[in-house]
């Protein structure tokens, strides 16, 4: 596989696609509906073989990359809502903020979730680096 090839990283991430191949898919289904079956992965990825468990509880550490995520988001919602909308202790602004963020937090949380063990295993599994591709066998 030339260097050409290569599929750019960060629509591989939000594809959620394999971080050894960038071409199989993470998930068993590609959409985060019916919620009960949203962070189910197969074995190994489909199209390279790589492991997509590393190791027993290896996906406990994603709780750290969400809540990273989440305070992210709740930043991000603060400069846009601050920007249109303005910000004040002396009226309920904060409040309104408050609420916004909190819901599009908890809306988001699904996705958020399953990126999360996306990008946690893309910091353990470089591309072409961890289970060899099946075209090298």
């Amino acid at each position: 596989m030339s260097n050409s090839d290569k599929p750019a990283l960060l629509p591989s991430i939000l594809q959620m696609k394999c971080p050894n191949c960038r071409r199989g898919h993470m998930y068993v289904n590609k959409h985060i509906f019916p919620l009960k079956d949203m962070l189910k992965m197969p074995e190994h990825c489909p199209v390279c073989g790589q492991k997509m468990e590393l190791e027993v509880g290896f996906y406990y550490g994603t709780g750290y990359v969400s809540y990273a995520l989440s305070v992210g988001l709740f930043i991000f919602n603060l400069v846009w809502y601050w920007l249109l909308f303005g910000i004040s202790y002396k009226d309920n602004s904060i409040f309104y903020y408050l609420i916004t963020s909190i819901t599009i937090v908890v809306l988001l949380q699904p996705w958020l979730m399953r990126l999360s063990r996306v990008l946690y295993l893309y910091l353990f599994v470089k591309y072409g680096k961890g289970t060899r591709l099946r075209s090298e066998r």
